[in-house]
């Protein structure tokens, strides 16, 4: 395929929907082929009428892919996996691995082979590059902010319909950490399903013990809370998370230091705290400082904006 082996991947791979992706850091790019097939189809088409119609077949080219702004750079094997996809004789060399911050106007890897595969997976590579350098560099910039406390940034599932793998990738990257990958692997009782549990007129307790029963094993439970006595509620049916939605910096700092003390003193280990609700970078390392373990921030992939790159020949 013509690659480094910082950029080796298997492409016969196949997504399995609901598939978490590893704890690893690295990216699986067996798994992301089906994907990269159907952005290309999705550009490309019958066939890319400009390219062919009018650079010989036998031309070649090298280039150097360039990020044009300060940043996180993220989805370098990504770009060398689209290429390979449209010809096998392209070759990425690899200056800068994803993870790494680099300045503007930094050569993260050069590229040769077949002209015309290159210019018609350009755009495909180049968008993959930017999107995943931004949301990299978002999240370090909100790591960077909390850092020396005990906290720890994670992501949301407010994540763009199946892009979820590579983006929760470029979270990791950025220094942050990925909450639950979907509905299939952690309880998460909400403000909509209490509303509904209450009309129902099941209890909290009940309704943790039932998600025991029925979900797999060791699966975490965790209860968002508006208000402190929906945290000492959820902390008393045993929760195992707390997430204290909106709460200023403050009132969280006195609501962690309260539920604290009311699960010690009942006899239960304290929940792990999670704060989340309108986190910004002027905000976030006073929530940081109140206590809790966790940051969850959904601006990290629905808002984080692509990262200037381009492919200079």
């Amino acid at each position: 395929m013509g690659e480094t082996d910082e950029t080796k991947t298997d492409m016969d791979g196949v997504i399995l929907p609901g598939t978490p992706p590893s704890d690893d850091l690295e990216l699986d790019a067996s798994r992301v082929g089906p994907f990269l097939e159907a952005a290309l189809a999705e550009d490309v088409g019958p066939g890319d009428v400009t390219t062919n119609g009018c650079v010989p077949e036998e031309a070649t080219l090298h280039g150097a892919l360039v990020l044009r702004e300060d940043g996180v750079v993220c989805g370098v094997p990504l770009v060398a996996a689209v290429f390979a996809q449209l010809d096998a004789r392209c070759h990425v060399e690899v200056s800068v691995v994803d993870g790494a911050r680099i300045d503007a106007g930094t050569t993260v890897a050069r590229v040769r082979g077949p002209a015309r595969a290159l210019l018609t997976g350009e755009r495909v590579g180049l968008n993959l590059l930017g999107r995943l350098s931004g949301i990299a560099t978002l999240t370090r910039r909100f790591v960077d902010a909390i850092e020396g406390t005990d906290a720890a940034i994670y992501d949301t599932r407010k994540t763009t319909p199946g892009l979820r793998y590579l983006e929760r990738y470029a979270v990791r990257k950025g220094g942050g950490m990925n909450h639950r990958f979907g509905l299939f692997d952690q309880v998460m009782i909400k403000d909509n399903h209490r509303r509904i549990l209450r009309d129902a007129g099941v209890t909290l307790e009940e309704a943790i013990a039932a998600a025991r029963d029925r979900a797999p094993p060791d699966t975490p439970i965790e209860v968002e809370a508006d208000t402190v006595e929906e945290a000492l509620a959820a902390t008393a049916a045993g929760a195992d998370i707390i997430l204290l939605d909106n709460f200023a910096a403050p009132a969280l700092a006195e609501a962690v230091t309260t539920l604290s003390k009311a699960a010690i003193k009942g006899g239960r280990k304290p929940p792990i705290f999670e704060a989340s609700g309108g986190v910004n970078l002027d905000t976030v390392r006073g929530l940081a400082e109140s206590g809790v373990a966790r940051i969850s921030i959904g601006a990290l992939t629905h808002s984080a904006r692509s990262l200037d790159v381009g492919l200079d020949l």
